[in-house]
Formats: C-alpha cells, structure tokens, sequence
C-alpha cells in the first residue's frame, strides 16, 4: 500500500489565531509529508506487508523484518498521529454531547478536570511527543508517549490527540507549551472524537 499525505480539511489559515496559517503549512506539507515518504521508502519492496493499511502495520510491528521497524515505527506513528490530529480540529469549538459528557465526568469527574489532567499530561511529556484521550480496555484513560509512538500499539484506541512537538508550536508560542495547549480547546471537533469513543465502545 503507498501511503498519501491526506489533505487538510479546512486548509492551512483556518485555526487562527490557535495555531497561526505558517505553522499548520509547515508541519503539513514538511514534517507531516516527509513521514509519509520515508515510510513508504521503508517498506518498498517489502511484498508480504503491501497490502497493510496503517493500523496493521502499527499494531504488529513485531512481525515486520527488524532492519524497518524503527523506520515504521517512527514514520508510520507520525503518519497516523497526524492524520488523526487534523481530523479532530475545527475552525470553531464543537461542543461534546450530553452522552458523551456525561462519560468524560463519570471518569474524570468534569470536563474542567479532564482539561487539566490532560495538561498535565502534555506538559511532563519531556521532549517531543504526543498527549491523548484513550480508550483502554472499554475505559477512557489519558496518557502520553514519546517521539511518535502511537497508543495504537499498545493495545489502545486513540480518541484524541495532542502533538507536543516544538514543530507544532513553536513560531507561534516558542517555549510557551502552556499557551499552546490552552489554546487547543478552542478548535477541538468533539463531535470526531466522540464518533471514535462510539466506535471504540
């Protein structure tokens, strides 16, 4: 299978001022293009997995030969990280349901307090990597990971996630990954990440 950079849903300046147009055009067509590339270089000729679509590759890593599972594991995560983080932003907050409110309270106790775990979360990923929302074992469950390691790997279902990569912020926020994350919740699509929780249930 060779891998596609997917196209930006609503373009590149629509996230402003949350995450300025020069930042989400970088990180598109550079970081998040160049990961579509190298794993696709990673996996030609490799005749037995081309016709495994990310998930599968993710999931079984174990089985690919050793000389490309770095190269999967870094490129493939940060293909499949990102197109999963376009596909939960919009231009404008949408709010999550009552049902699914009512999940996020029951395990977190309020949307406020979820907010701030996930901050936490976002804030002690030393380095580069990525903070998210989970399913984990038919629970909601928030976590972190490093570089571009996927949960998907682990077993779990990725509802929403955050890249804390200084790509992703920093021409804007510079070492403010604070603001960054604040600003976040203003462009999330809670209705994407609640279509993955009713899938993943």
């Amino acid at each position: 299978m060779k891998f596609k950079l997917p196209e930006l849903r609503d373009g590149v300046d629509a996230y402003e001022p949350h995450i300025d147009a020069k930042t989400m055009e970088i990180h598109h067509t550079k970081h998040h293009n160049g990961y579509v590339e190298k794993l696709n270089a990673a996996l030609e000729g490799q005749k037995d997995f081309e016709s495994w679509d990310i998930q599968e590759l993710l999931k079984n890593i174990g089985q690919l030969p050793k000389d490309i599972q770095t190269a999967v594991r870094n490129n493939g995560g940060g293909h499949y990280n990102h197109t999963l983080f376009w596909a939960i932003l919009s231009p404008e907050e949408v709010k999550p349901s009552e049902e699914f409110t009512k999940a996020m309270e029951k395990t977190f106790g309020s949307m406020e307090d979820f907010k701030k775990e996930f901050k936490d979360a976002a804030l002690k990923r030393f380095g580069s990597g990525w903070a998210w929302l989970v399913m984990d074992q038919g629970k909601l469950k928030i976590t972190s990971t490093p570089n571009q390691d996927s949960p998907i790997s682990q077993g779990q279902v990725e509802l929403l996630g955050l890249d804390v990569w200084e790509h992703a912020y920093y021409l804007n926020y510079q070492n403010r990954r604070p603001d960054y994350v604040d600003a976040f919740w203003n462009i999330v699509d809670w209705s994407a990440v609640e279509r993955r929780w009713q899938q993943a249930k």
